[in-house]
């Protein structure tokens, strides 16, 4: 007799079906699992025979073999424990295989029995939504399973209650869905005292959903700048907010199902890994760039960074996505961020400083700043100088004007830019591009000579080209021209010569 369960294999953010075959066959006592199992499912075996020995069973004196079909698909994770117990149970006769056709199931059992999540519960209910089957999964991510709609989702604390409801004896209670977190938006502008220039490119940064690089002395307020951001961009929508929960549910970080409307923001250390930075790893696992997915990605100190772990992010900048290619998998996760990035002007922090002059200037500021290579430079597209802030300025009052103003201009801005067509300018290209962001005359011809002064790239002119679009679409302006243009060439960085 052979026992069948559905499950799946995560793929990036796609779930593959995959079905648990298991025979009881005569000969000598095994237990053995097939297809291309990783150590975590071949490991399963001890945890279903103990769990199934707390529950008064034990394995019959036979050859158990488990096949987890397609054979030629890699399997990971801890979640295919379940539907091998239950594959186990409907060959041994304890359950009905007819009553497990309907159902998906994923979760980690423990050595007594309980049911224990595992990373993936919500896009293996967004699977089991396309099959038009239920999902039996952990109890304690019922919640997240709920958040697909129109399935039946069984949430089990453990195989007894799992067992007592399939038997009809006790009927387990249907998840609620779960919450929606409060918003978390960080800092309020009104802390930073000074720095208007700052604050501009911020609102600009944020309405068009540009990279930015802050440039400044240690203590001038980088980072608090940064952190302010989330305050001023635009909630997620639903499907937003759906699609960064899918990249939280496969890392094991959606806790308790609740799903947030606030901007991702993640601010990895500089000692992080390509792995950890990109995703990958021995065990395929999202990185850095795609948890900060639809969000924002703060790199502090960005020189002290490894150089081959930042020009990895050149191309998941460019695309909105990370390809992490195996010799046994290739996986894609979405990375479409916001990068925000602070550095030093030299490895003292005090260039220009004649207080604090710097012995090594200009070839300290030099050797410092080459460590982040010009391409990677290039896919930035407002370079800022953050200018040192004095005793009197932290003496003012807090600015009339915090989060809560800049917000509703940016999100007046990003109204527009929703009605284009894009998310955000940042998105604009090709035809799309010529249509909304070609600036008036006057406007083109500055463009025309900053572009030859500059030597701007063809990549930093149409990024330049979606800073002025976004500068006009704050002003309200129909169309770019020059006052807008000139204001996103002050951001602009000129390319060094040789």
């Amino acid at each position: 007799m052979v026992a069948l369960v559905s499950t799946v294999a995560y793929l990036g953010l796609e779930a593959r079906s995959v079905e648990v075959q298991c025979q009881l066959a005569a000969g000598l006592p095994r237990f053995s699992v097939v297809g291309l199992a990783d150590k975590a499912v071949a490991e399963s075996r001890e945890r279903v025979q103990s769990a199934l020995a707390a529950m008064g069973l034990s394995l019959p004196p036979k050859r158990i073999t488990v096949n987890l079909s397609p054979a030629d698909l890699p399997k990971e994770g801890s979640h295919y424990d379940l539907p091998i117990a239950l594959a186990l149970l409907g060959a041994m006769g304890v359950l009905d295989g007819e009553d497990l056709a309907e159902w998906v199931a994923v979760g980690e059992l423990a050595l007594d029995g309980r049911i224990v999540p595992s990373p993936g519960v919500l896009l293996a209910a967004l699977h089991a939504s396309e099959q038009d089957k239920g999902l039996i999964c952990p109890a304690a991510q019922g919640a997240e399973a709920r958040w697909a709609s129109g399935i039946a989702v069984c949430a089990a604390p453990d195989l007894v209650s799992l067992l007592a409801h399939f038997r009809g004896d006790r009927q387990l209670p249907e998840p609620a869905p779960g919450l929606v977190a409060e918003p978390d938006h960080g800092p309020d502008l009104k802390q930073v005292k000074g720095q208007e220039s700052a604050k501009r490119a911020l609102e600009i940064a944020a309405a068009g959903g540009h990279n930015l690089l802050m440039n400044g002395p240690p203590g001038a307020g980088k980072s608090l700048l940064a952190s302010c951001l989330p305050g001023i961009l635009p909630p997620l929508t639903p499907a937003e907010a759906l699609e960064v929960s899918m990249v939280a549910s496969v890392a094991g970080l959606l806790e308790g199902g609740r799903i947030s409307r606030t901007r991702p923001f993640r601010a990895p250390h500089h000692s992080a890994s390509m792995a950890a930075l990109t995703g990958g790893g021995l065990r395929v696992r999202p990185g850095e760039v795609s948890l900060a997915h639809l969000g924002v990605l703060f790199l502090d100190e960005l020189p002290e960074f490894q150089r081959a772990v930042l020009d990895s992010l050149r191309q998941p900048l460019e695309t909105g996505k990370v390809d992490v290619a195996r010799a046994n998998a290739h996986v894609s996760y979405p990375a479409r961020v916001q990068l925000v990035a602070a550095m030093n002007p030299c490895r003292c922090g005090h260039l220009g400083d004649p207080a604090l002059a710097c012995s090594r200037a200009p070839k300290c500021a030099a050797d410092y700043q080459s460590k982040v290579s010009g391409p990677m430079l290039d896919r930035i597209d407002l370079h800022v100088e953050v200018q040192p802030v004095s005793a009197m300025d932290l003496a003012l009052p807090p600015p009339a004007e915090g989060s809560a103003e800049v917000a509703a201009r940016v999100a007046r801005a990003r109204e527009v830019q929703v009605a284009r067509g894009v998310r955000a300018n940042a998105e604009l290209e090709g035809e799309m591009l010529e249509r909304y962001a070609t600036p008036d005359e006057a406007g083109r011809q500055l463009l025309m000579q900053a572009a030859e002064a500059m030597r701007l790239s063809a990549r930093g002119y149409t990024r330049m080209l979606r800073v002025a679009r976004t500068v006009a679409d704050l002003a309200g302006a129909d169309a770019v021209g020059r006052v807008h243009v000139a204001e996103a060439l002050s951001y602009r960085r000129a390319a060094p010569r040789a």
